[in-house]
């Protein structure tokens, strides 16, 4: 697995506030518990609302809300795409701008995505590989709009998915779409930067028990 595939599950797990140990977290994805040390210092140090400490636990505290601004899931990705442009720039001192300006935002986002746009922060994710999620979104949007099913391939992976696109969601700037997988029988989350070709397949589709948006997040 790779470390910044590796972050993006451990911010997954912190997301339920639970308290999780870092032996469990470092058996659960592979790696040593040094490594998982490690891994959290840096999300930590990205802005990540990380509390505990080692031989205890981590979990993430809640996020500072800011009353006066109030973003749509749209102007969230507006300022997400002019941030990533300016910080994969080589213009160092707006780069690093970007970066802190991220990590601002991150501070006074709320947490949870499924309530609210959902956080901005994890500077330490690289601008540019952020950003090539932003040539699928139009249409990972208009098939959620129209509910059309899709076919995908995931860098790295010659599988051809399947899907119901059902919802985007954003995480530590990642983004993300909730799907119903047709060929594994199952919901999936799907990294948008991670897709390397989609395209519309025949067919729409309507709401069936057990594949909804609601039911994936029952389950979750």
């Amino acid at each position: 697995m790779k470390r910044a595939d590796r972050l993006y599950a451990l911010m997954q797990r912190l997301r339920s506030g639970a308290l999780h140990r870092a032996e469990d977290l470092a058996r659960d994805l592979g790696v040593s518990v040094r490594t998982i040390y490690r891994d959290m210092d840096t999300l930590a140090a990205s802005g990540v609302p990380v509390a505990g400490e080692r031989g205890l636990g981590y979990s993430a505290r809640a996020a500072i809300t800011l009353p006066p601004l109030n973003l749509t899931d749209t102007e969230l990705e507006a300022l997400h795409l002019g941030l990533a442009a300016v910080g994969a720039s080589d213009m160092e001192e707006l780069s690093a701008a970007a970066a802190a300006l991220s990590a601002k935002i991150d501070a006074v986002l709320p947490q949870d995505s499924g309530a609210a746009p959902g956080r901005f922060g994890f500077a330490t994710y690289p601008f540019a590989e952020a950003a090539q999620g932003f040539r699928h979104m139009p249409a990972v949007r208009a098939a959620i709009r129209a509910r059309q099913k899709l076919r995908l391939r995931l860098q790295d992976d010659e599988t051809q998915h399947l899907v119901r696109p059902l919802h985007i969601d954003y995480w530590g700037r990642i983004w993300t779409c909730i799907v119903w997988d047709e060929g594994a029988g199952d919901f999936a989350s799907f990294r948008i930067d991670r897709i390397a070709d989609l395209a519309p397949a025949p067919g729409l589709f309507v709401d069936e028990p057990g594949k909804t948006l609601a039911d994936y997040r029952k389950r979750s």
